[in-house]
């Protein structure tokens, strides 16, 4: 997808990694105009291919839509946080790269649980009949509800292991060891322009380009058996604007009840055995996301995989503390970098640990979302942040502007990799390691950080800086690079050169 460029100031803000509104307010509506772009291309693929589409499937997809529409006329803002939400960026994804089938129409079903999370959202009286796959009513960015609360385990199938009703085709992550960089993977899409109206989008999107990154880390992991469980169904009826949420494998039985608890905030609550709300972080709107399908892709991040933590392993209590403390410490050393972290992320995915060391992750498709095994603490937690984000938000802007043409094959050498990687990988890692010299550089000499905080900047800073300004070097010699993609490294460099070396480097 190739957008106008950005304004130049938010252009070099975007380079020197130092959050601006500008740059901020460029990535944010550049992700949502990809968004719109991908339920457009969903919309034309169902169409074109109706014929193979279940009928039952088909029907409950025109009346999904036609309920986010309405959702998205009573209350714009409230469906945008729906579709902007990460998970429903990695449904897209994953819709849109698997083939015509029983996987495919499940994956169609999804958009019954995001018109009713929108419309529950806008306050949007409810009267319908909806499928909950794997027996969980998932409501993206809001929480899910049980069918079968009392015979269901807290949170179904694990969905990173390919078991559960959404696995996901070739949707990839990149993991790495805390701080080691590692490129993410573009899914293409090849949408049609078609007059029709999209939710929350302008009518005629402009259709994007490949985008892939040469090397994905994630091997596809197929779908689910289509001789699967069928879908049980639940029945959504609004009563003095509480919606009630029955099974049909228990009549009568109301398993939660859902409002809308803000009309300003969308912010929706749930009651009764079958709920199972996302729980919040501190001192912000991010949500510790142990819930969602497509939290995870099927197969897991990184090698060896890590897999999507469930939540009866998931100590919220423990992530809140040290998303907290993570928080104070980049306030106390960077203002800016704190507030871009909490506007910015807005779910914090726990992955099932393996091994002593802790991994971060982000998938380029959902912007918004970090993935992670269980922190060693607050400095750990704060660099990964900090490090993911920067991954996140090249991935979009990458998206929107090519700062490197795809299919190359050169590999080269850098200082945090064992391995050679492809010029999607050195950018990447430049990118992110140069965000955490910057914060290295500032915990140094701020007033107020722990003394453990700024001597381990200070050893950090000094291992990193060097690699940075090598594979600084390697992209402004590469002939990869896009004419954006060049200038953004200048401009990188400048910010490199003007960080210097430490004291304890220089001797």
């Amino acid at each position: 997808m190739i957008a106008a460029p950005p304004r130049p100031e938010a252009f070099a803000a975007l380079a020197t990694t130092r959050p601006a509104p500008a740059g901020a307010s460029f990535l944010r509506h550049g992700a949502h105009a990809r968004r719109m772009l991908l339920l457009k291309a969903l919309l034309v693929r169902v169409r074109r291919h109706r014929a193979d589409v279940a009928p039952e499937i088909l029907r409950g997809f025109r009346t999904a839509w036609r309920l986010l529409e309405t959702a998205e006329r009573a209350a714009p803002a409230s469906a945008r946080a729906v579709l902007d939400y990460p998970t429903t960026g990695a449904w897209l994804a994953a819709a849109l790269t698997e083939p015509l089938g029983p996987a495919f129409d499940r994956h169609l079903t999804r958009l019954e649980l995001v018109a009713v999370t929108a419309a529950l959202r806008a306050g949007r009286p409810l009267d319908l009949e909806v499928g909950a796959p794997g027996g969980v009513l998932s409501l993206p960015g809001v929480g899910s509800v049980l069918v079968n609360p009392e015979g269901a385990a807290d949170a179904g199938p694990v969905p990173g292991s390919g078991a559960g009703p959404y696995a996901a085709r070739g949707t990839h992550a990149h993991a790495h060891p805390a701080r080691d960089a590692h490129p993410g993977a573009y899914t293409d899409a090849h949408p049609d322009p078609s007059p029709d109206r999209t939710p929350g989008g302008n009518p005629n999107p402009t259709p994007s380009g490949p985008t892939v990154d040469p090397t994905p880390t994630v091997d596809p992991t197929p779908t689910v058996n289509p001789t699967a469980t069928p879908t049980p169904t639940v029945h959504l009826t609004s009563r003095s604007h509480v919606v009630r949420v029955r099974a049909d494998s228990a009549p009568g039985a109301t398993v939660a009840l859902l409002r809308r608890e803000d009309a300003r905030t969308g912010a929706v609550a749930g009651t009764g055995p079958g709920w199972r709300g996302l729980r919040a972080l501190p001192g912000g709107a991010a949500r510790l996301e142990d819930l969602d399908p497509y939290r995870v892709p099927p197969g897991g991040v990184g090698t060896p995989a890590r897999v999507a933590a469930e939540r009866p392993d998931v100590d919220h209590a423990t992530w809140a503390g040290h998303w907290r403390a993570a928080g104070e410490l980049l306030r106390r050393t960077d203002r800016e970098r704190a507030a871009e972290v909490g506007h910015t992320v807005g779910a914090l995915v726990p992955l099932r640990p393996q091994g002593p060391r802790s991994v971060g992750a982000t998938l380029s498709v959902a912007p918004g979302a970090v993935l992670m095994t269980p922190s060693a603490g607050p400095y750990d937690m704060a660099e990964t942040l900090v490090h993911e984000l920067h991954h996140s938000k090249l991935s979009t802007l990458h998206e929107l502007v090519p700062l490197y043409r795809p299919g190359r094959a050169a590999l080269y050498r850098v200082g945090w990799r064992t391995d050679a990687r492809p010029v999607a990988g050195v950018f990447q890692g430049a990118y992110a390691h140069l965000a955490l010299a910057d914060l290295w550089r500032r915990a140094r000499d701020a007033p107020g950080v722990p003394g453990a905080w700024s001597a381990r900047a200070v050893q950090q800073f000094d291992h990193v800086h060097d690699q940075v300004g090598e594979a600084l070097a390697m992209l402004l010699e590469s002939d990869e690079l896009t004419n954006e993609g060049r200038e953004f490294a200048r401009q990188m460099r400048q910010l490199h050169a003007s960080l210097g070396a430490s004291p304890t480097a220089r001797g």
